[in-house]
């Protein structure tokens, strides 16, 4: 098609397309990635602290003997042995599941994409935390759900948000398809929901007849202790769990799991087969073999040890740098803080500025459907060392010192 212009293609899109937009942290990627750059922004595991030599010899033990078979495609549903692993690993946090009621994923992400698929048709009310995490968001965006966002605190979701939300859609006439929601060292926030509100949000979402999708990629990224069970560990009725082994092994398998009941399994897994007709093989086969062969468990402790002490450095960094009036979270585990700016300052328009200062954060528009979360912004710890994050909250106080400052000029030229 010579001489085609972009209105060429834009006109035969769906009309789901056309909402789509790059995330906020997507977006950063080319510029946070510089070296001269602390970047607090993005959210991977630090897979330098993976054992690499041991890696390289599990995978050539797995190529000598069960290359044929990891190199050809599986079950929709994916491997047995590894489904059957898995359950095993859910144990550990006090959910009793069946090998059969899993689905497995490229990554909790498109466990969450089918889930979307099989539920929400266009206009559908999805309630989520406000903040929420932004990949959630961006699944719900292309579905084109109407995203309702609930209100937290420093102890997660607000039980009598939830009633309130749920008592005005029946005054509207409407009711919501489910509860997405991130209850273990929740992202972006890094706040937990305690142990009473779980029952409360349980008790609330079962008399009112509300699906709950738990998604839980940091509750064994724990810092103080064992966290709170999960929902699905309290119930086995209305919570669809969504699991993943990017926090615990690595994000670039790129391998999760729906844990839902028969009627939902059966649907995504002809989601799964119409999508991408089964997950990899070669990357079962190696989760499995990291799960029987390794030392998994002590490799977590290596990942909290590491992810605790820098936790540690950017709490210090802050209290030490950060002007007055400047808040945020003191996660008990997982990868994120959530901070809260002074009055009248917006991390979005402050953001270039920390770029030219060399540092790099999310702003919190990201994660809200609905535009809020100027003041606020997501720090990630898992990347950097100690010394790098000091450096970088220094860098960022001075351009929040200075965002300040241009604040009360203006403030005073008005007055």
């Amino acid at each position: 098609m010579s001489g085609t212009t972009l209105d060429d293609y834009t006109g035969r899109y769906a009309s789901r397309v056309h909402g789509m937009a790059q995330s906020e942290i997507r977006a950063l990627f080319s510029v946070a990635s510089r070296p001269e750059v602390v970047s607090l922004a993005g959210g991977n595991p630090y897979t330098a602290a993976l054992p690499m030599d041991d890696l390289g010899e599990m995978f050539t033990r797995l190529l000598a003997q069960s290359g044929p078979q990891a190199l050809s495609y599986c079950p929709g549903q994916g491997s047995t042995a590894l489904r059957e692993t898995l359950c095993g690993v859910m144990e550990l946090s006090g959910i009793t599941a069946s090998a059969d009621d899993l689905v497995l994923t490229n990554g909790a992400q498109q466990g969450l994409d089918l889930l979307a698929r099989t539920f929400l048709d266009p206009g559908d009310i999805v309630l989520a935390e406000g903040p929420t995490y932004v990949g959630a968001l961006g699944v719900f965006q292309a579905a084109q759900a109407d995203v309702r966002h609930l209100p937290m605190d420093r102890d997660g979701l607000v039980p009598e948000g939830l009633e309130e939300a749920l008592a005005g859609l029946r005054r509207e006439g409407r009711e919501a398809k489910f509860l997405y929601t991130v209850p273990t060292y929740q992202n972006p926030a890094g706040v937990t929901l305690s142990e009473d509100r779980r029952e409360r949000i349980l008790e609330i979402a079962e008399r009112h007849g509300l699906l709950i999708i738990e998604d839980d990629p940091y509750s064994m990224i724990s810092f103080e202790g064992a966290p709170p069970a999960p929902l699905r560990a309290r119930v086995d009725r209305g919570v669809i769990y969504l699991g993943t082994v990017s926090k615990i092994f690595a994000a670039g398998l790129r391998l999760g799991w729906v844990l839902a009941p028969p009627a939902v399994r059966d649907k995504l897994l002809l989601a799964v087969e119409a999508s991408i007709l089964c997950p990899s093989s070669l990357i079962q086969e190696a989760t499995l073999r990291f799960f029987t062969e390794m030392e998994w468990r002590q490799q977590v402790k290596v990942f909290i040890t590491l992810y605790r002490d820098r936790r540690d450095a950017l709490m210090a960094a802050l209290t030490d740098f950060m002007p007055e009036d400047t808040g945020w979270t003191h996660p008990g585990g997982g990868l994120f803080v959530w901070a809260t700016l002074p009055e009248g300052l917006d991390s979005k328009a402050m953001l270039p500025r920390a770029l030219q200062e060399r540092v790099a954060y999310v702003p919190g528009t990201g994660f809200y459907a609905d535009g809020n979360g100027r003041r606020q912004m997501r720090l990630n710890f898992s990347t950097q060392s100690a010394d790098s994050i000091r450096e970088g909250v220094r860098r960022l106080a001075g351009v929040v010192a200075g965002d300040i400052e241009l604040r009360d000029t203006f403030a005073g030229g008005a007055a």
